[in-house]
């Protein structure tokens, strides 16, 4: 389920610089995650590590929710994560570099030659989405096959048929392609499967048991379902992992991920000289990873989203701290709940939040059912109801629901959607992102 509304880059911030607690107020995080899972506001698991010893973990919610049974998650649970795969896919290709199998300045010809401008992009373009090739998973096209399994040859195909969006290295834009490309490429130069050279060169190297390229989910491994929530938990999607291989089809645990950051910023896995090329940022895009601020410090890292997934991975340099979340079930937002961890472990200012909300009958809800326009946003929104609960739905969007606050006021906590409705003008005022836009219902 993709919710947005009004697009926004994930970001931790602050304005302020602050030092930090040496007492972690763990009982205020246990506070915190509770409360999200009490409201069916998260699931998922949190670990929180500082000089490389874990000084906080934390799961809530279930792994697998069925009719007959829910198996609560824990902290060996595995996850998919999505885009942090790609930080494993850029460390890889700097091990090759340094092993001189690859150089950055090779160019994709090299491997694949019928991808579109192949003799005028290089590896470094992948690494820092300056490619200009096309996001596949941007296609509508995609979600007709994305839960079906595809060879590298059909994801070639697609890749190649799809016309460039820029000239390389003309600027930056995420692309998932890139990295698709990359994994192709390690497996073309290591002569060995992606699996295979990551487990040599990054998970057995730093002792990562619960790491490795995913496939069909396995709760006998202990790998979990994501859902949606939606009055319930509702499984989510399910994407057929060989297509996004090196992009996003790593599975992984908190643990495992906050021990692989700090061996990559404490250059266990490559050279100094490597890792100053990843975290250099050249129109908001490392190589393999991104700069967060965070309470006025430098946070490195790279986030990820697929199906019902997400996740986030970050390193502070300075506080030798490393923060890992993976969520299988998101109502409150992921930044919103990064944000609530570093608060605390930075003994900050920090309300748990509260989740109170009305009850509403059916049929005092038609009254807000309609099409809304606003003349400051290109798109309109159907509000629809089902029973008891108001859904709205955004151009080109998918639907979501949205709980009663107080009178004429509704919430959707995942995107930071707020919707006042003034039914005697006809009229909602949408709030989001510190912004707001006036609605009028369409006759």
């Amino acid at each position: 389920m993709k919710i947005k509304i009004l697009s926004a880059f994930f970001l931790i911030s602050a304005l302020f610089t602050v030092g930090y607690s040496q007492t972690l107020d763990t009982a205020k995080l246990d506070k915190f995650f509770d409360t999200l899972a009490e409201n069916n506001k998260a699931m998922g698991s949190l670990a929180v590590s500082k000089n490389g010893k874990v000084i906080y973990s934390r799961a809530v919610g279930y792994s697998q929710i069925s009719d007959k049974d829910k198996k609560p998650s824990t902290a060996s649970t595995k996850y998919r994560i999505g885009s942090i795969t790609k930080m494993f896919t850029a460390t890889l290709v700097f091990q090759l570099v340094e092993e001189g199998k690859l150089k950055l300045t090779d160019t994709l010809d090299k491997f694949f030659p019928n991808v579109p401008n192949a003799k005028l992009i290089t590896v470094s373009n992948l690494l820092n989405h300056r490619s200009g090739l096309h996001n596949f998973t941007s296609d509508a096209e995609y979600l007709s096959y994305f839960t079906q399994p595809k060879t590298q040859d059909e994801m070639l195909a697609v890749i190649s048929k799809s016309k460039p969006d820029f000239a390389p290295n003309a600027k930056a834009d995420y692309s998932n392609s890139n990295y698709l490309l990359l994994g192709y490429i390690i497996e073309k130069v290591s002569k060995k499967s992606y699996q295979a050279v990551l487990k040599e060169k990054i998970t057995a190297k730093i002792g990562l048991s619960n790491t490795y390229l995913g496939g069909k989910t396995s709760i006998g491994a202990d790998e979990s379902y994501s859902y949606n929530y939606v009055g319930d938990w509702k499984p989510a999607s399910d994407t057929d992992l060989s297509i996004p291989g090196g992009a996003g089809a790593m599975v992984s645990t908190p643990t495992d991920l906050t021990k692989f950051i700090e061996a990559l910023f404490t250059l266990k896995l490559v050279s100094e000289t490597s890792l100053l090329q990843m975290k250099t940022m050249t129109d908001g895009y490392g190589m393999g990873m991104f700069q967060y601020p965070v309470y006025g410090k430098k946070g490195f890292g790279h986030n990820g989203g697929i199906d019902g997934f997400n996740s986030m991975l970050v390193y502070v340099p300075e506080e030798n701290l490393a923060v890992s979340y993976i969520s299988n079930g998101m109502v409150y937002p992921l930044n919103d709940i990064l944000l609530g961890v570093f608060a605390v472990y930075l003994n900050q200012p920090f309300s748990i939040p509260t989740f109170e909300t009305i009850a509403v009958k059916a049929e005092d809800l038609d009254k807000y059912t309609g099409v809304y326009s606003s003349p400051e946003l290109p798109l309109k929104i159907t509000v629809t109801k089902d029973k008891t609960t108001l859904f709205a739905q955004a151009t080109g969007q998918s639907a979501f629901p949205l709980e009663a606050t107080a009178k004429d006021k509704f919430k959707f906590d995942t995107a930071g959607v707020i919707m006042e409705f003034d039914t005697e003008k006809n009229q909602m005022t949408l709030k989001q992102g510190g912004r707001q836009f006036l609605f009028t219902k369409d006759k």
